[in-house]
């Protein structure tokens, strides 16, 4: 056996020692060619808002575009409660393929931490991949509940009726609900906050003359302005805006006063780069679009887009601005 035997021995060993060789060098490319075919299945986008608000017009309109683009089903799903916080845990906890996302506005990313006792995850660990798109704030009311029709005049009674008004909140710790948080501090009045689960849900309530007023983006309140079924009586942005310059600001009675909600799209923790750099640079391709433009136009939102390390700062910047809000006006939730 011994001299034949042998030397098959040591040829299988060197063919093994060869193979093994052989798959470390290719390892490598691995995750590349995955990412090169991403995506090859239907992909989920987690909209942890009620459906009907800007937030989750938004990335319905990028995920149409991005399924057409990618020639596989880009499905918006949504899952409400907790300011936000059941959806983010859901795309937390999700395997970090790309296949589940995240879009939301600031409350699960940069708010949330400083609101709630306790997390089921982490806001910093998820991988920031754009922000698509902003829209300010702005002050509505029911005509039909209030008369003021400037910030001025709602002050002075404010003033002299504290919490006599209602507010809706798109719920706890979202940005409408800080943004009339804010409003309290800088214009000393006192308001009663209604919370609801999503801005479709607070803006019935408002309509239906069960509040008296609202903080919200105008994307989706702007028409029912438009068509008289509420008063707009002054934007959140730091100048007035190009499409409204008959609307005076916030920041025109109360100096500082500004308030913007935005839309990203985030990971789960651990999402390989070449995966998020290529939804990055799709969605960039969707915020060029015309057609897209155009829509995002009519929820008067204006894109943003441009890298992930661009999103991923703009959010620790955020942040901090609502932390600010925040302490100042010393909001503690249970």
């Amino acid at each position: 056996m011994s001299g034949a035997c042998t030397q098959l021995l040591v040829l299988a060993g060197r063919t093994a020692a060869a193979l093994a060789l052989l798959f470390v060098l290719s390892a490598p490319s691995a995750t590349p060619a995955r990412a090169a075919d991403y995506p090859d299945r239907p992909v989920r986008i987690i909209v942890p808002f009620a459906a009907g608000g800007t937030a989750d017009a938004v990335p319905r309109l990028v995920a149409d575009w991005l399924s057409r683009k990618w020639g596989q089903p880009v499905i918006i799903e949504n899952r409400t409660g907790a300011a936000g916080n059941i959806g983010a845990e859901f795309v937390y906890h999700a395997t970090p393929d790309g296949y589940t996302l995240l879009s939301c506005p600031p409350p699960p990313l940069v708010i949330n931490q400083n609101l709630y006792p306790q997390l089921g995850f982490e806001p910093a660990k998820f991988e920031p991949i754009i922000v698509m798109a902003h829209v300010p704030n702005a002050l509505i009311v029911n005509p039909k509940k209030i008369t003021a029709s400037s910030v001025p005049e709602l002050i002075e009674y404010l003033k002299k009726n504290p919490e006599q008004m209602t507010a809706a909140t798109q719920g706890n710790g979202t940005t409408s609900h800080l943004t009339a948080e804010l409003f309290q501090v800088m214009a000393k009045v006192k308001l009663r906050s209604i919370p609801y689960r999503g801005s479709a849900p607070a803006l019935q309530g408002l309509l239906a003359g069960d509040v008296d007023l609202m903080f919200d983006n105008l994307g989706v309140s702007l028409p029912l302005v438009e068509a008289g079924n509420l008063k707009l009586l002054a934007v959140a942005s730091s100048r007035r805006l190009p499409s409204l310059p008959d609307v005076p600001t916030i920041a025109e009675t109360l100096p500082g006063f500004e308030a913007v909600a935005w839309y990203a799209i985030a990971a789960p923790p651990a999402t390989p780069k070449s995966i998020t750099e290529k939804i990055n640079a799709d969605v960039n391709e969707a915020l060029r679009q015309p057609e897209i433009q155009e829509r995002l136009k009519k929820l008067s939102a204006e894109t943003f887009g441009g890298s992930t390390a661009k999103a991923a700062s703009y959010m620790r910047q955020e942040v901090d601005r609502w932390g600010s809000v925040i302490k100042a006006a010393d909001i503690k939730l249970q």
